[in-house]
């Protein structure tokens, strides 16, 4: 039994919620979140059988694409992504510190699969939209080179679909810096 993960993310609440309720009455899915987000934006995030998520996403899409910021479909997602949705992940001892920052919570979301999916790196934290106007951003860790390729490949992936913003990679962050983010 596969599980998929799956997301819309609407410019008002109104929609979001009407959204909400198609995607669960589409296909047995599960809403994982349903919630505001900055600035004003609402997201509903489902998992379940690929096939579901696939029809429920569909169908929100459908009832109301002129009010979508973004959406997404994944199947098998990478187990650190709730963990970092949460910041409930620990950092460790840290070589590199990769950060990535989105104009949606979709994009960051699909960022961080695939930057998890890419190179031996540990996915941090995710920060969806909130007391952010509606960008998100990602944290990971590893080696410089992993975290590196790990970066890039995330990057190429959303660029194209006009929701990157800006990247980086430090090598050997400062410990002060740590006390701060995290």
């Amino acid at each position: 039994m596969a599980k998929a993960l799956g997301m819309v993310e609407y410019f008002n609440v109104t929609t979001g919620v009407q959204a909400a309720d198609i995607m669960a009455k589409t296909a047995d899915v599960e809403i994982i979140e349903a919630m505001t987000v900055c600035p004003g934006k609402y997201i509903v995030i489902i998992s379940g059988e690929l096939s579901a998520v696939k029809a429920s996403v569909e169908a929100s899409r459908e009832r109301f694409p002129n009010k979508l910021v973004d959406s997404f479909v994944l199947g098998n997602p990478h187990e650190d992504i709730f963990p970092a949705i949460y910041a409930s992940t620990d950092p460790g001892d840290v070589s590199a510190l990769g950060v990535l920052e989105t104009f949606s919570v979709a994009s960051a979301i699909v960022a961080a699969d695939i930057a998890a999916k890419t190179a031996i790196v540990k996915l941090i934290e995710l920060r969806l939209a909130k007391g952010m106007s509606g960008k998100s951003y990602l944290f990971i860790t590893g080696e410089v080179a992993a975290v590196t390729a790990a970066i890039e490949k995330a990057r190429e992936t959303i660029k194209d679909e006009g929701m990157y913003l800006d990247s980086a990679v430090i090598p050997r962050p400062d410990k002060n810096l740590w006390k701060s983010i995290l």
